[in-house]
């Protein structure tokens, strides 16, 4: 299990991994948090080998490099994450994915490709919660823009969608740590990032309607006051009126 090895828990994920998988907080609408790699298993001088990109509903918020281990916030979301601890666990988490993938892409070489460099792998980790509070995650792999292996880590299943994806699949279905790994990351670890980041991206949503709402409510206590007026100049004319016939 040499490509397994260099994969660390902190005592505060082997605690969250050890908990009961329970649903999402009800919600008015859906949230997403998905994570996507590109690892190069031959990067050139200067060239980053792993890069990863996380996405909030949808939204990128965050640039990761492996092997750097550098990380960019793209986002007000990112700058306001940043720092937290759901964020500093994402950063080792995401590494480790890193090198779990490059390294089996070594080994796909060593088996398969003995004339030619095996191609850049593409994954992506998606982690959902649904609106009625119901989850949903699961993996996709595959290159050049194209999916050749699904993962449904809820139902720990595999689903070969091309070729090349059967040695992959034949290889981490046959590995029950690497396929608990992949599970327990995007159930539990994606779903508790996912619950941290909402909290602030609820308050983002807060600042960003505030101003908004300060003209609608001058608005509406201008239109409170037309009337009035409408009524005391009706009144001032009336008893104008009613001074000239009597004089």
């Amino acid at each position: 299990m040499g490509w397994t090895a260099g994969i660390k828990f902190t005592p505060g994920l082997l605690l969250l991994l050890l908990l009961p998988q329970r649903d999402c907080p009800r919600a008015a609408h859906a949230h997403s948090l998905c994570y996507d790699f590109t690892i190069l298993p031959k990067a050139s001088p200067g060239q980053s080998w792993c890069e990863a990109q996380g996405q909030v509903n949808e939204k990128t918020f965050l640039s990761y490099d492996c092997g750097s281990q550098e990380v960019k916030s793209l986002s007000l979301l990112g700058e306001e994450v940043n720092g937290t601890r759901a964020w500093q666990e994402q950063m080792e988490t995401l590494r480790d994915v890193g090198n779990l993938l490059r390294q089996q892409l070594l080994d796909v070489k060593r088996e398969k490709y003995t004339d030619r460099d095996p191609l850049p792998l593409q994954g992506r980790m998606l982690c959902q919660c649904e609106a009625n509070g119901h989850t949903h995650a699961s993996w996709q792999f595959g290159s050049q823009g194209q999916t050749f292996l699904l993962f449904d880590s809820e139902n720990r299943t595999w689903k070969v969608l091309h070729p090349r994806g059967r040695q992959m699949k034949e290889k981490w279905e046959s590995d029950r740590e690497v396929t608990e790994f992949f599970r327990k990351i995007s159930t539990g670890d994606c779903r508790s990032w996912l619950e941290s980041f909402l909290v602030h991206w609820e308050k983002m949503l807060e600042k960003t309607a505030s101003p908004t709402m300060a003209p609608a409510t001058a608005q509406s206590r201008a239109m409170a006051i037309t009337p009035i007026a409408w009524i005391l100049l009706v009144t001032v004319l009336t008893s104008s009126l009613l001074l000239g016939l009597l004089g």
